[in-house]
């Protein structure tokens, strides 16, 4: 199984700075979890607030928790909020249901995840998605 570098981790938060800039996005802050959920790498951009990184790594978590991108756990969340309930519960209210939790995969396997936050999450999600893919991997945001 391939997994996720320093250097790769560090190339999808560079390119999603990149499309952030592009886009004329505020400033991010962008985590890449390995497959475990460990933290990989975490930058953010100048002028970022503070609780980003929990926001970021809340996104990814809960990506990696469910085994889907944070933009179906969020409708997910909206069906069945009993166990989204149960799931803030059990990970120490560690999920954070919105876009911007994307699943990064190699051939088809999960090898991690990146969450992004500073803007909308739509835009969230389109930097993290743009990170991933320019790196080299298979992004499901979806």
């Amino acid at each position: 199984m391939t997994s996720i570098t320093l250097a790769k981790a560090n190339a999808i938060i560079e390119a999603a700075f990149a499309k952030a800039k592009d886009a004329g996005l505020k400033p991010l802050s962008v985590v890449v979890l390995d497959a475990g959920g460990h933290v990989t790498a975490f930058q953010k951009q100048d002028g970022s607030s503070m609780m980003r990184f929990e926001i970021a790594s809340g996104k990814a978590f809960g990506a990696l928790a469910v085994g889907m991108g944070s933009r179906k756990l969020e409708a997910f969340a909206k069906e069945r909020p009993h166990f989204m309930e149960g799931l803030s519960g059990v990970t120490g209210g560690k999920v954070v249901p919105v876009p911007g939790g994307v699943l990064v995969r190699a051939g088809g396997q999960i090898v991690g995840a990146v969450g992004t936050t500073g803007d909308t999450s739509d835009n969230d999600e389109l930097a993290a998605i743009a990170g991933i893919v320019a790196a080299g991997f298979e992004a499901d945001g979806g």
